[in-house]
């Protein structure tokens, strides 16, 4: 077995190894990502052309709809002149009109109805599509992005967004179309009835646009305040709740208290002021629209003094008038929601436009059933360029070996593991199972071959037998319960009330930390893979259950190449070779007898440790 570094004086010097090992975000510099309103937009129509035949019927339906509905004013004119021609009241022509306004409002009843629903089966399924290729997407991601990321980050993306997206896209698109064609419609109608009575209903215009922006602005910035308090309102709930045994063991409940009343009152100030300008926004356009038609009714029936023809033209402009002003008050009440529905989605986007996993490597094979032989050489990498967690590391491990990884917390023996399994890629070197480099093998073959215990139990919403057959699901209950024994996890699985059929979560805490452990052991002695590894499997355990474990895991790690990740020492005595990981290398290796013998870095951890379980004992 070769070896980097031969003596317990490391010749590279650490490199803010604290910083960038243990899984956690802070060994990554943090990402900005410019907004871009116009671009998601369009990115997300994109997903909707997916249902063109729904939406091209949607669209003929509200072109339909919009010219029943532009018409009706017309007709409603034409009664008036009905009414007041000089031939005295036209009852025929009344009853006419009457009849076919009935028609066109009861047919736009009608198309209201289909439209609505056909567009919200469409944007329903327009969601699922969206909903699939994100979760598709956090599949294939790496998993240097899910160490940047929170759970909860994650999680409101695929939900919290998406959602946001269904209920405002779905509205506003029909809306924002209807609108749109009404608008047309109606100018195109009051022109042709009187081009300064459209001039006079034109005037308002300026003014929806400047209040709309000014209103918009200043009630987003306070959305945005309150979203922002609501995040560190979420975060104090989850921590609260996850940490409510500590809460209580320190008797914080009065600061948690006084700190969510805090948090609680920064997010209501920001809620009143969004909501205060929001609803400004409504009454300010209701006036404006009510001067534009007090102003084109003013000068209708100024124009109408000496014309008694233009009587059913004006009653018609009044119609026009607000069914002009009323999709434009519309589109100006949709515009926050849908800035919002547009941050949501652009959201959604930026996990879309990571990089995936790599792929497999043209001419990849599968690994098959590895002899087990593993050989590290030269490797080097960081989390960080620049700053090396392993730099120049080179040993082999012949098959069936049993490796112990030792050393500091922090200082690179579970990325020796997650290089092993291609969590990560090297940035340096070559990693090698039976002599070829693990990137000629095809990713998920290469998975098959390892039994894996972390050190962070995962158990998975279902039944216990379940989350032992997780690696392998067509595994009988006869080889759940074998490998349960083995694992010694079968005399409290049998005790509790259902068997192996009790359901547990990664979030409940019905198990000990170490009755999870016990499980996670069984689903790798169930899995039976070639290479075993096991992080820390034995830290949640008391020492009789410890000393159960070890012997169980002799018996599965015969015949099979072994690494362990172990702080208590005296777990990994029988060890064919210990392996002392130190600034950014392998400082010492060799049996536990050697390494004793060589009185380096190891003799010391060992009698450190021996001391502190003296005095533990006294």
């Amino acid at each position: 077995m070769a070896n980097s570094k031969n003596s317990p004086q490391a010749e590279v010097p650490a490199i803010g190894r604290q910083n960038h090992i243990g899984g956690g975000p802070a060994r990554f510099m943090p990402k900005e990502r410019a907004k871009n309103a116009r671009g998601t937009f369009l990115r997300l129509l994109k997903f909707y052309t997916k249902e063109a035949k729904s939406l091209f019927f949607v669209s003929i339906l509200l072109l339909i709809n919009a010219a029943a509905s532009v018409f009706a004013p017309y007709l409603i004119g034409k009664s008036v002149d009905a009414m007041t021609a000089a031939g005295g009241v036209n009852f025929t022509l009344i009853y006419q009109y009457g009849a076919a306004l009935l028609m066109i409002y009861v047919t736009v009843w009608l198309l209201n109805i289909t439209q609505g629903l056909i567009m919200n089966a469409a944007s329903q399924r327009i969601m699922r599509t969206l909903h699939g290729t994100l979760f598709d997407k956090m599949q294939r991601l790496p998993l240097m992005y899910h160490d940047t990321h929170t759970h909860g980050e994650l999680m409101s993306r695929l939900t919290n967004d998406i959602d946001n997206i269904s209920g405002t896209i779905a509205q506003s698109t029909t809306e924002l179309i209807s609108a749109s064609v009404t608008i047309l419609g109606s100018v195109v109608m009051m022109l042709a009835l009187s081009p300064v009575l459209t001039l006079v209903s034109m005037m308002t215009v300026p003014l929806v646009l400047l209040l709309t922006k000014l209103i918009s602005k200043r009630s987003r910035e306070m959305f945005a305040g309150q979203q922002r308090e609501l995040g560190r309102l979420n975060g104090l709930i989850e921590e609260s709740i996850s940490g409510r045994k500590i809460v209580l063991a320190f008797n914080m409940r009065g600061k948690v208290i006084k700190s969510f009343g805090e948090n609680n009152a920064r997010m209501t100030a920001y809620s009143v002021k969004a909501q205060i300008w929001s609803g400004l926004l409504m009454p300010f356009m209701n006036v404006i629209t009510n001067l534009g038609y007090v102003s084109v009714m003013f000068t209708g029936g100024m124009l109408a003094v000496n014309n008694p023809l233009l009587i059913g033209t004006v009653a018609s402009f009044g119609t026009y008038s607000r069914q002009f002003a009323f999709p434009l008050n519309n589109i100006a009440g949709m515009y926050n929601n849908l800035q919002a529905a547009l941050a949501g989605a652009e959201r959604v986007f930026e996990v879309l436009d990571e990089s995936d996993e790599p792929e497999d490597i043209p001419g990849a094979i599968d690994i098959g059933i590895p002899k087990g032989e593993v050989e590290f050489r030269n490797v080097s990498f960081a989390y960080v360029p620049g700053s090396d967690v392993l730099k120049g590391v080179s040993f082999k491990v012949s098959p069936g070996q049993k490796v112990a990884l030792v050393g500091e917390t922090g200082a690179g023996k579970t990325t020796i593991v997650n290089l092993l399994t291609r969590f990560y890629d090297v940035t340096g070197g070559e990693v090698l199972i039976d002599g070829r480099d693990i990137k000629s093998y095809k990713r998920d073959s290469l998975r098959n071959a390892f039994s894996v215990v972390l050190q962070d139990t995962c158990l998975f919403t279902g039944s216990i037998a379940d989350n032992i057959r997780y690696a392998v699901p067509e595994a009988t209950q006869e080889e759940i319960e074998n490998a349960s024994a083995l694992a010694d996890a079968d005399t409290f699985i049998k005790r509790l009330k259902n068997g192996y059929e009790t359901q547990v979560s990664g979030e409940t805490d019905a198990l000990s930390q170490g009755q999870r452990q016990l499980l996670a052991i069984s689903r790798a002695v169930l899995c039976r893979a070639p290479i075993l590894i096991l992080d820390e499997a034995t830290s949640s355990v008391d020492t009789r259950t410890e000393l159960k474990i070890q012997q169980a895991l002799m018996r599965l790690a015969k015949g099979r190449t072994t690494f362990v990740i172990a702080h208590r020492l005296s777990t990994i005595r029988d060890a064919d070779v210990i392996m002392v990981v130190k600034d950014s290398g392998i400082a010492e290796h060799g049996s536990h007898e050697e390494l004793i013998a060589l009185g380096g870095v190891y003799k010391a951890m060992f009698e450190s440790q021996i001391q502190s379980g003296i005095r533990s004992a006294e």
